[in-house]
């Protein structure tokens, strides 16, 4: 996984989880749960490539 998709990933779950927190303040549903849904998002993306990272390690520790 490529230090940007880490770095989007991550931005995209700071920016559900400040906007899950505004959500709670001004007691805006809607918003909160974008934030919710935006957070789980980005942990999926993360997920997912975690497991091509251990894929592309397993490949090759096959191949030496």
């Amino acid at each position: 996984m490529s230090f940007t998709d880490k770095a989007k990933n991550k931005a995209d779950e700071l920016t559900g989880a400040a906007k899950e927190r505004v959500g709670d303040m001004t007691d805006n549903e809607r918003m909160r749960a974008e934030g919710a849904s935006q957070q789980s998002t980005a942990r999926a993306r993360q997920a997912g490539e975690h497991v091509k990272d251990a894929g592309r390690d397993a490949r090759d520790s096959f191949s030496k």
